[in-house]
């Protein structure tokens, strides 16, 4: 039954007043910010230096090659052919094309927030639907192995074993999102019919299912060899495109990391961080978490790497700061999302969805840490260090010893230069081989369809 036009005005009337209480609080908020930094000056400044330390000596240098190398393999087709040689593996798990074990791959090793730039870009060439770059949003934002392993293990804890136990919840969880999330936009119509890219972005790959008998990895070199054709910069026009880019992108995260670190030392300063944590200390109670580690959530809420630092520091049991840890870890905090927020913007993705993987990715990590503590104690190092339960033979140790050692192939592999330039070398003459004449004229004889037989007619025999 329709509503009539009385009900029709009160709904008017009522989302008007919502959207005038919304602003009120957005602006007494604002206003309430700008009045603890005047007060608290001294502070303001030195937490800005310290975001600004963060950002020129860890996340600067650590992100722009990644940033410079992600453009590269755009631009020399490798997604492309990723995307066709990987797609049998990507589509059943998560629900999404080939091209997005590039994402993970490179959000595994990189971090917050190069998952993001790498799904932007999909989104804006064409490579994935809006469902599917938020489902590409959900799991592939995950912490890197040498932040779990050496930051928050090593330094934060002083605890290097605990590192395998913090980084199997962590990516564990992560995929286990993923999974989830593979439903997300399926209920009434398909992912694919999802609308063209925005901004006039290229059709993206098409959705195959290839088998080795029909050239499956033919037809990656195929994709590859197209999309190099068809981005058609040179070598110098990509360098200063990737370098430009990258630089603004590397600002803006900048900036966000700055202001999150002037508002969590503010707060902190003024007392009101511990003052609103009491909803948050009796969820932590109820759960059977000791309820001090409430000013260390709050501050996780904001700030990634200040709310594991003090949930580290308390003298709260271990387990109990380990699984706040795990959590705030896989939240990633207010600061990455927005940095997130800022590298989506200008295509369709939408954040309501990235929130919500961000709270189930924040549960599952700290009923998986918990789990995995229980299982297996920290007495018993999950790592070569003082593991207590490998045999004292010479060569199943050094088997140990070379497991251990693969936790630590993004430096290995992605901390090379000369390594990097030669693979870029490799890509750039593969991707720039043009075939032969004779071989040209093959290919095309070999795609030309063939003449259908007609059969012989019928009939009497003369």
């Amino acid at each position: 039954m329709p509503a009539g036009p009385l009900a029709v005005r009160a709904r008017s009337f009522w989302r008007r007043r919502a959207r005038h209480v919304k602003n009120l609080l957005l602006a007494t908020l604002v206003t309430f910010l700008a009045g603890l930094l005047i007060a608290y000056p001294d502070t303001g400044v030195e937490a800005a230096r310290d975001g600004l330390h963060i950002f020129l000596e860890i996340v600067f240098p650590s992100l722009l090659p990644f940033f410079i190398l992600s453009e590269f393999f755009l631009a020399f087709g490798v997604v492309h052919f990723l995307g066709v040689l990987l797609e049998p593996l990507m589509r059943p798990v998560f629900n999404v094309p080939g091209v997005g074990a590039f994402a993970l791959s490179m959000g595994l090793a990189a971090g917050y927030p190069m998952d993001a730039v790498i799904t932007a870009r999909f989104r804006r060439q064409g490579l994935c639907s809006r469902v599917e770059g938020e489902r590409l949003l959900a799991f592939t934002n995950t912490a890197d192995p040498l932040f779990i392993l050496g930051a928050v293990a090593v330094g934060m804890f002083g605890r290097p074993d605990l590192g395998a136990l913090l980084a199997a919840a962590h990516y564990l969880s992560a995929f286990s999102v993923g999974v989830l999330f593979r439903f997300h936009g399926t209920r009434g119509r398909r992912a694919v019919a999802d609308g063209p890219a925005p901004a006039g972005g290229k059709r993206g790959i098409a959705r195959v299912s290839p088998s080795p008998s029909s050239g499956w990895i033919r037809r990656a070199f195929g994709a590859m060899q197209r999309a190099r054709q068809e981005d058609g910069r040179t070598l110098g026009a990509l360098l200063n495109d990737s370098v430009q880019e990258s630089i603004n992108t590397l600002l803006r995260i900048g900036g966000f990391i700055m202001f999150f670190s002037v508002l969590s030392a503010l707060l902190l300063r003024s007392g009101l961080l511990r003052r609103i944590a009491w909803p948050v200390a009796m969820l932590l109670q109820a759960a059977g978490i000791d309820p001090d580690l409430a000013p260390p959530v709050i501050a996780g809420l904001l700030e990634l790497d200040i709310g594991t630092a003090q949930a580290a520091a308390l003298p709260s049991p271990l387990l109990d700061r380990l699984v706040v840890a795990s959590a705030i870890i896989a939240w990633s905090g207010l600061s990455v999302h927005g940095q997130v927020a800022s590298i989506v913007y200008g295509t369709d993705l939408r954040m309501g969805p990235y929130a919500l993987a961000r709270l189930t990715h924040a549960l599952l990590a700290a009923v998986f840490l918990a789990a995995g503590y229980r299982l297996l104690p920290p007495e018993v190092s999950l790592t070569l260090t003082g593991i207590g339960f490998v045999p004292e033979i010479p060569w199943v140790r050094s088997v140990f010893t070379w497991l251990a050692g693969l936790r630590n192939w993004p430096a290995t592999y992605f901390g090379s230069p000369a390594l990097a330039f030669g693979l870029l070398v490799l890509l750039a003459l593969a991707s720039s081989r043009r075939p032969s004449p004779g071989r040209r004229r093959w290919h095309q004889a070999r795609s030309a369809p063939r003449p259908t037989c007609r059969p012989l007619p019928s009939g009497p025999r003369r």
